[in-house]
C-alpha cells in the first residue's frame, strides 16, 4: 500500500473541514490532505440556489440518515439529511446565515469553555465573512471567504409575512446578527451573484490549486490512525482500495455530529462497553463520545393559496415559471432560481422570562411538507415553527463496527416536557402570524389544520408532523476535565488522544439559538487559529 504523509490529514470537507483546511494551507511551508467521502460541488443543484430543494426528494449528494423511532414523535422515523459533497451541508443547505446570539456564547463560556464567549468569537465571525449586507461596522466584516448577501429576486408575499409580524407585535428588526436577535427581517443568505456560496466555495476552490494542499474526493474514511494514543493518520475507502494518509503534526477530524462520533467509535475512542459489543478493541474509554446529541425541532404550518406569481407550486404555469427562471439564471443570475425558499425569518419569545429568543420563524415561499418528500397539487406558503434551545438529549452509536454502516441517530425529539410545551406557544404564535391581516390577499386553507387554543391538539399535531431543522450538535461536547461527557478540551483537542482535534457543530456543548453553518464555520477559523500558533 502507497502511503502519501502531509504535516495535517483533515477527515471530512464540510463547512468545518474547508475552512481549516484552507487556513492551515495559507503556510506554504506545511502541507494539508482534505478528505471527503462524496464527490465534487461541480452540480447544477448545488450552484442554483434553488436547486437544493431537490437534493432531500432526489437524496443525491446527501447521506440519507434516519433516525431510530421516536417516542416523542409517535414512532416515526425522522430524516436526517447530511451533506455527502465538498462543502458538506453548506452545499446542499438553505443557506441561511445565522450566528445565534450573545447568551449562546456566554453560556458556552460559563461551562468552563475560556475563549468562547461571544466577545471572543465576535471577531471570528466578521473576520470570515465578506458582508454584501452591511459592509464593515461593529458585528460585521467585509473581506472574507464567506459572501453574504441578501436574495436578489425575493418575492413579494415576503412583505406579507413582515408585515404580519409587526401586526403580532414582533418589530421589523435592521439585523438579527447584530445588536438584538429579537424581531422580523429578510434572511440573510450565503449567497454571491445570485450562486450559492457554500465553504467549498469560499474557501477550497479559490485555493485548489495550491501544491500544499491535496483533496480526495470519493474518500470514505474508515477509520483514525491510533499508535500509543496517538493520531497518526486516516485510513479511508477510495476508487475500491483502501489507501492510508499519515499525519505529522495532527488529525483533523472534521465529519460532522454523526460522522465524528462515528469515527472515534469505529478507532477504538468512546464508551468501552459499547464498543466492546461491537468487537472493537478499546484504545481510549471516553464516555461522551456520541452523547449529548440535540437538534432543533421544527413544524410546519402549511397554507394553500392562488397567487401563483408569488409561490412555488405544482401546477403548470408554476412549472412553466420554473422554466422560464431557468434560462433567466442561467443569462443574469436572477428570479426564482436564486430563491433560498425561506426567504424571511424571524426571533421571538415564547417564554418571556428567556435571557434571549427561543423560537425561530422561517417564511418558506412554498409547500415544504416532510422535506419537499410529500408534494401537494397547487401552490403554498409554509411557516417552519423552530424550538432554539432544545432540552431533550440524545445519542449516536454505532449500529456495526463497518465504517459503510450508517450510525443509530437517537435525537429524542420532545423527550422533555418543557420542549413540548415551548413548542406549542411557538406554534401558536405562528399560527397568529399566518393568520393575520396581511396575508388576507393570499391566505387559503390550511394544509394540516389547527385549533389554535386547543394546546392538546396542537401536541398531537407537533408529534405527527414536527422534525429536525438539520442542525445536529453536541456529540464531541467541548468542556473541561470535570465534565464527564466532554470529549474536547477548549482547545477542541480530544481527551486522551494527543495529535487528535475535532473541529465541526459536534463540540456545541449547546445548540446555538440559530442556523448552524455559520457557527461552524466560526469554529473552524478558531481551530485554525489554535493550530497555527501551536508549537511544534
Amino acid at each position: 500500500m502507497q502511503v502519501q504523509e502531509f504535516d495535517y490529514v483533515v477527515i471530512g470537507g464540510g463547512a468545518g473541514g474547508c475552512v481549516v483546511a484552507s487556513r492551515l494551507s495559507e503556510d506554504p511551508a506545511v502541507s494539508v490532505c482534505l478528505l471527503e467521502a462524496g464527490g465534487p460541488d461541480t452540480s447544477a443543484l448545488i450552484q442554483a440556489p434553488l436547486g437544493f430543494a431537490a437534493t432531500a426528494a432526489l437524496g443525491i449528494h446527501n447521506w440519507n440518515f434516519n433516525t431510530v423511532p421516536q417516542p416523542g414523535l409517535n414512532g416515526r422515523c425522522g430524516f436526517q439529511p447530511r451533506g455527502k459533497v465538498m462543502g458538506g451541508s453548506s452545499s446542499i443547505n438553505a443557506m441561511v446565515y445565522t450566528r445565534g446570539n450573545r447568551q449562546d456564547y456566554a453560556n458556552w463560556a460559563a461551562m468552563g469553555n475560556p475563549g468562547w464567549s461571544y466577545e471572543d468569537v465576535l471577531p471570528l465571525f466578521k473576520h470570515a465573512e465578506n458582508s454584501e449586507c452591511f459592509g464593515a461596522d461593529d458585528y460585521h466584516g467585509v473581506g472574507g471567504p464567506l459572501n453574504v448577501s441578501y436574495l436578489r429576486s425575493p418575492s413579494s408575499i415576503n412583505q406579507a409575512f413582515l408585515g404580519a409580524c409587526v401586526e403580532q407585535g414582533l418589530p421589523q428588526t435592521r439585523d438579527y446578527n447584530g445588536a438584538s436577535q429579537f424581531g422580523c427581517a429578510p434572511a440573510q443568505v450565503t449567497q454571491k451573484d445570485g450562486e450559492r456560496w457554500s465553504a467549498a466555495k469560499g474557501y477550497i476552490t479559490p485555493h485548489i490549486a495550491r501544491s500544499n494542499l491535496t483533496v480526495i474526493t470519493q474518500a470514505h474514511t474508515q477509520r483514525i490512525l491510533l499508535e500509543n494514543k496517538h493520531a497518526v493518520g486516516a485510513e479511508f475507502l477510495h476508487a475500491g482500495q483502501i489507501a492510508q494518509v499519515k499525519a505529522r503534526r495532527e488529525v483533523i477530524l472534521s465529519s460532522g455530529a454523526y460522522g465524528s462520533p462515528q469515527l472515534l467509535m469505529l478507532s477504538g475512542i468512546g464508551p468501552a462497553a459499547h464498543l466492546q459489543e461491537h468487537g472493537i478493541s478499546v484504545v481510549h474509554d471516553l464516555p461522551g463520545v456520541g452523547q449529548n446529541l440535540h437538534d432543533h425541532i421544527t413544524t410546519v404550518l402549511i397554507y394553500r393559496t392562488q397567487s401563483k406569481d408569488t409561490t412555488f407550486g405544482l401546477s403548470f404555469s408554476g412549472l412553466a415559471k420554473i422554466v422560464r427562471s431557468i434560462f433567466e439564471w442561467r443569462k443574469d443570475r436572477k428570479g426564482i432560481i436564486t430563491s433560498n425558499v425561506a426567504e424571511s425569518q424571524a426571533f421571538l419569545f415564547a417564554d418571556a422570562s428567556e435571557p434571549a429568543p427561543d423560537i425561530q420563524l422561517a417564511f418558506c415561499t412554498g409547500i415544504v411538507d416532510d422535506h419537499t418528500r410529500k408534494n401537494h397539487l397547487g401552490h403554498g406558503y409554509t411557516l417552519h415553527v423552530t424550538l432554539m434551545r432544545p432540552k431533550s438529549r440524545g445519542s449516536v452509536r454505532l449500529q456495526s463496527a463497518n465504517a459503510k454502516d450508517a450510525p443509530l441517530i437517537d435525537p429524542q425529539f420532545l423527550s422533555d416536557p418543557r420542549d413540548v410545551a415551548t413548542l406549542v406557544k411557538g406554534t401558536q404564535i405562528g399560527y397568529d402570524i399566518m393568520q393575520s391581516k396581511a396575508f388576507a390577499p393570499y391566505r387559503g386553507n390550511m394544509l394540516y389544520p389547527l385549533e389554535r387554543n386547543n394546546p392538546v391538539q396542537i401536541e398531537q399535531f407537533l408529534r405527527d408532523h414536527a422534525d429536525t431543522e438539520y442542525h445536529p450538535c453536541g456529540t464531541c461536547k467541548m468542556g473541561p476535565t470535570s465534565d464527564p461527557m466532554a470529549v474536547v478540551d477548549a482547545q477542541l483537542r480530544v481527551y486522551g488522544i494527543r495529535n487528535l482535534r475535532v473541529v465541526d457543530a459536534s463540540i456545541m456543548p449547546q445548540l446555538v439559538s440559530g442556523n448552524t453553518n455559520a457557527p461552524t464555520i466560526m469554529i473552524a477559523e478558531k481551530a485554525a487559529i489554535m493550530i497555527k500558533t501551536q508549537v511544534h
